[in-house]
């Protein structure tokens, strides 16, 4: 059978990386091929290729057999192919139907004028094809992640595809969402289109492929129909060694009380009672929308509070901006890193900097050479991948990007750490050196939430899991009680005997 997609011997360079390096790809009509590897292994990079966002460097493209130039994006549609990056590519003040059917819009007949009925109507079909129901009127800047996400899955499915490559496409979904979206990719498989997952999560990868290619370091690995994998075959061959330890939990002493907050009203939380201890790690868990982020938020002054008291080392606090959250020791790592965690068109050094400038003024002009020297201390102590501290933060890859938010925290001395979300569209083994680092920060005192949807993540990592649902916190559990079975029971609202410590 000839492969609906050949790519054969692709290669890329950027200054001073080979970012892919003789790679070839197959993809058969009515395939499911997942693509895996570390963050930096060339996955993102092989589909820029295949859209036409970025040329190869060398090697060959085939549809149905027969060889094809892809020089831009307007050639990849032209060809049948949609990609789904796993950064978004939507425009803010546009509506979610403008953005659905961005350069294809309804015409009015043939006058030039759009016709935005018919183009809600086209949108909101495509939408409920993946069982959603977002309103259409509304611009993409009010939505949340995980709509925005559903939004960018529908502008894929909208082109009527023969190729279809999703980039980390469930980052941001809830278990609902995903059932959904793997119901439409059967749904695809079956009218013959070829199908290039792209994800950190195994559990997807055995349920939806069939099968796997392995990329490391820029450079094909291993190749295999999904059934002849398993969990650690697949960790063995992304990072080159094996994990003995996914969660690489540390047993930590609790120390004194470094957070309190009482009766904290704002939005939709009610009445939230939290103590957060130093060395402890504090998970948050609840389902989207129960609070957990709007939390984080009031916390790091980045939403007003209501009524309630917040206190940081026994002194009550009142942080009305990140500023003065900064200023008294508190660091969020935003869960939309790349929307709110970074600037992406500046340097490492500059988003490593951007919290704690005043520590690098000389006078009133900023000391470039110390702030390259501290750069590359963190870009060296972190092993973030990029060969220059110059380097624009969106060429880095997701891990890397994270490790650029967590250094400027690391900068700034934080006494707490908020962590929303954070090994999102993290490969493994990044994941593992993300834990690792946690682990080190509590050690050190620091106090340290982490505000999870991956259940394994909270119950492999955390020492005490608070679960919210609908702003209020519903239980708090301590290591001895843990199970997803009382956490999901909690979330939704159910009734458990939990212990509910401080």
């Amino acid at each position: 059978m000839i492969p609906l997609l050949s790519l054969h011997n692709i290669c890329k360079e950027y200054p001073g990386v080979l970012a892919l390096d003789d790679v070839s790809f197959e993809l058969y009509a009515g395939e499911v091929h997942c693509l895996v590897g570390e963050n930096g292994a060339g996955k993102s990079t092989l589909m820029k290729i295949l859209s036409g966002a970025i040329r190869k460097n060398s090697g060959s493209t085939l549809i149905d057999g027969k060889e094809i130039e892809i020089n831009s994006p307007i050639d990849a549609q032209k060809y049948g192919i949609g990609v789904i990056y796993q950064d978004f590519k939507l425009v803010p003040e546009l509506t979610v139907a403008e953005n659905i059917l961005l350069g294809k819009e309804a015409r009015k007949g043939n006058s030039p004028f759009i016709d935005y009925k018919k183009m809600h109507q086209v949108a909101a079909a495509v939408l409920l094809q993946l069982g959603e129901e977002i309103p259409t009127t509304l611009p993409v800047r009010e939505l949340s992640v995980a709509q925005r996400q559903i939004v960018e899955i529908a502008k894929a499915l909208s082109k009527k595809v023969r190729i279809l490559a999703m980039d980390e496409p469930s980052a941001a979904l809830t278990d609902k969402e995903l059932k959904n979206l793997f119901r439409v990719i059967r749904g695809l498989k079956a009218e013959g289109v070829g199908i290039i997952y792209i994800s950190h999560r195994f559990e997807e990868i055995f349920e939806i492929g069939d099968r796997v290619t392995v990329l490391r370091d820029g450079k094909f690995i291993h190749r295999c129909p999904v059934t002849e994998a398993d969990r650690r075959s697949l960790i063995r061959w992304m990072v080159g060694r094996e994990l003995e330890q996914e969660y690489p939990k540390v047993e930590l002493t609790r120390g004194k009380e470094i957070l309190r907050i009482e009766l904290l009203n704002a939005g939709i939380l009610q009445d939230i009672n939290l103590i957060l201890y130093r060395e402890e790690i504090f998970g948050l868990a609840g389902l989207v929308g129960a609070g957990r982020s709007e939390l984080a938020r009031v916390i790091f002054g980045a939403d007003p509070k209501e009524s309630g008291k917040i206190f940081l080392e026994g002194k009550e606090v009142n942080p009305r901006s990140p500023r003065e959250a900064i200023d008294l020791g508190i660091g969020l790592l935003t869960e939309d890193r790349n929307r709110f965690g970074l600037i992406m068109q500046m340097a490492v050094r500059e988003n490593i900097s951007l919290a704690n400038l005043r520590d690098l003024l000389s006078g009133p002009f900023v000391n470039k050479a110390k702030e390259i020297a501290i750069a590359k201390k963190f870009t060296d102590g972190l092993r973030i991948k990029t060969p220059t501290v110059e380097r624009e933060v969106e060429s880095l890859s997701g891990g890397n990007r994270q490790k650029v938010v967590l250094a400027r925290w690391l900068y700034t001395k934080s006494k707490l750490l908020i962590f929303d979300e954070p090994t999102a569209g993290i490969d493994i083994g990044v994941k593992y050196e993300i834990y690792n680092l946690i682990n080190k920060l509590a050690q050190e005192g620091i106090g340290v939430i982490v505000i999870s949807s991956e259940l394994p993540e909270l119950l492999g990592m955390c020492d005490r899991i608070g679960v919210m649902c609908e702003g209020q916190i519903a239980g708090i559990l301590s290591r001895s009680d843990f199970s997803q079975e009382k956490i999901m029971m909690l979330a939704t609202g159910g009734k458990e005997e939990v212990m509910n410590e401080g």
